[in-house]
């Protein structure tokens, strides 16, 4: 009786878990926290962990916390690593929503990635109902991003999604709001950082952080070359004389040290459409590919992409926001979220 009145009350979420960022989006709201997915522990005296900071604040000290306070962030390609973390990290943006009221047992839908397993299937329904959740539902991200962006996904017909997150690219081909092929890389925002930062070092012999890096790619980054080369100062450690030393790094280097992650992309995308059934194949040559993500808002990607495949490619109106609007939406339309929610 008591679930069924703290139910009443409580406002259903959408929450976009996130290996870089968690957005989360409540019934009749909109998007209430777009925060990243990065929660600050403090090891006290007796070896206990305890949670500092989650989210921006966090986020903030990674890199420059003391040894007894560490930056973790719980997911790693878009999966649960850290089990206890990740819940901390949900508990944190339910309240949150819900104004800090800790009473408050919303319904909650999650996207994760397409292919994620039955045991990282259950570690995030336990986390979301260890976080106080109600009930659970978990559906495939390309799917979320693809009603998010608007796609008549229960139409028979071929659409096709690029969403590429912070720690996996999702590819999928969708019809009769059923996928009809997924496949999903463990590449995306984190390691095209990643691989900024191994360049610098490799060409400058310069260390620098996981937030320079990504203010480089965010700044300056492209997938194709640029009509009109940019360039930027960043400051790092040297790795000759191990002091600190500014450079200079522009946009044709940036693009040389994204070309592995930015390929394997590629090379998914054209797996999927080899693997297309042709009827649909003959719907996507129609309507293109829609991207997806924050990845997908790296400058000239859409243009590599056009190229390589020679299929007309569309960014989504807001590629950031696309999983967790498409995850609310299903939260509105009850019918949807049964097609859709994954079993098991």
């Amino acid at each position: 009786m008591l679930d069924r009145v703290l139910g009443l009350f409580s406002s259903d979420l959408a929450i976009d878990l996130g290996t870089a960022n968690t957005l989360v989006y409540t019934k009749g709201r909109g998007i209430v926290t777009s925060e990243p997915s990065v929660v600050a522990v403090q090891t006290d005296s007796r070896g206990v962990d305890r949670v500092r900071a989650v989210g921006k604040e966090a986020k903030s000290m990674l890199g420059r916390t003391p040894g007894t306070i560490r930056a973790v962030r719980p997911l790693k390609d878009g999966v649960i690593a850290d089990f206890e973390i990740a819940e901390a990290l949900l508990r944190y943006f339910i309240t949150r929503a819900h104004n800090r009221s800790s009473l408050i047992r919303p319904r909650i839908v999650i996207a994760v990635p397409s292919g994620i397993t039955e045991v990282e299937k259950r570690a995030v329904r336990e986390s979301a109902l260890s976080a106080s959740a109600r009930e659970v539902y978990l559906i495939d991200e390309p799917m979320a991003a693809a009603i998010g962006a608007g796609l008549p996904i229960t139409e028979p017909s071929g659409n096709m999604i690029i969403d590429i997150g912070g720690g996996t690219t999702e590819v999928a081909i969708i019809s009769l709001a059923g996928i009809v092929y997924a496949n999903s890389v463990r590449v995306g925002g984190d390691k095209m950082d990643e691989a900024i930062l191994n360049y610098v070092k490799r060409k400058f012999n310069l260390l620098v952080g996981e937030r320079t890096a990504e203010r480089v790619k965010i700044e300056i980054g492209s997938a194709y070359p640029a009509d009109e080369p940019r360039s930027m100062a960043i400051k790092g450690r040297d790795l000759v004389a191990g002091v600190p030393k500014t450079i200079e790094i522009n946009t044709e280097d940036v693009r040389e040290a994204l070309l592995e992650p930015v390929n394997a992309i590629v090379e998914a995308a054209k797996i999927a459409l080899e693997r297309t059934p042709p009827e649909l194949a003959a719907d996507i040559a129609d309507k293109g590919i829609v991207l997806t993500g924050g990845g997908g808002l790296l400058a000239n990607l859409d243009v590599l992409l056009r190229e390589e495949t020679g299929l007309p490619i569309m960014l989504a109106e807001d590629p950031f926001t696309a999983v967790v609007m498409g995850c609310g939406r299903c939260l509105d339309e009850l019918d949807l979220l049964r097609d859709v929610t994954l079993k098991g």
